[in-house]
């Protein structure tokens, strides 16, 4: 799960509605700091000494990847916000073990996303316009398939019911799980 409820108290502030707000003054702030909350995540050690398997929601190298370069893209961060973003992620990469074995992407379409989103019912979601989550799609094609992911990307069709998506991720427990990777 995303660490939601962090992001929209910091220190009394909601950063992202803020940041859905106005992306233009928030974005940097707001990618700053779900940087550090997905590297506290990613970095914890499991509370259980005898799990080997460590799954979350998204990672540090997907708000680099997709939602930085998204950001930069259109315009929403300025050059000298972006290369602090990208200098945050290089040192952090270089410094600490923060590498992915396997990333499953349950690839949805935007017009998919964006039902649910308006069926979830998030106030801070709520005026988050379809274009923005074409763009951030476009994000997630273009780095899955670039060169540079690091590992195996496992895909998914999440358009489908959760009950199907659920089976599929079932289908694929072993792989996921840190068994054979050769499917």
């Amino acid at each position: 799960m995303e660490p939601l409820n962090e992001w929209r108290d910091v220190s009394g502030h909601n950063l992202l509605g803020l940041m859905y707000s106005d992306m233009n003054k928030w974005m940097f702030p707001f990618q700053h700091y779900v940087h550090l909350s997905r590297l506290k995540i990613q970095t914890s050690p499991p509370s259980n000494p005898n799990i080997t398997v460590k799954m979350f929601e998204r990672s540090v190298q997907n708000s680099r990847f997709c939602f930085v370069e998204n950001a930069k893209r259109q315009n929403f961060l300025e050059d000298p916000e972006y290369q602090t973003l990208l200098a945050w992620y290089d040192y952090t990469e270089k410094c600490l073990d923060i590498s992915l074995d396997l990333i499953v992407y349950l690839r949805t379409s935007p017009q998919v996303v964006f039902d649910r989103m308006l069926k979830r019912g998030r106030a801070e979601e709520s005026e988050v316009p379809l274009d923005y989550l074409q763009q951030v799609h476009e994000s997630y094609e273009m780095w899955f398939n670039s060169q540079d992911v690091g590992c195996e990307v496992l895909t998914i069709d999440a358009d489908k019911s959760i009950a199907c998506v659920k089976d599929d991720l079932e289908r694929y427990t072993y792989k996921v799980l840190g068994g054979n990777h050769t499917n």
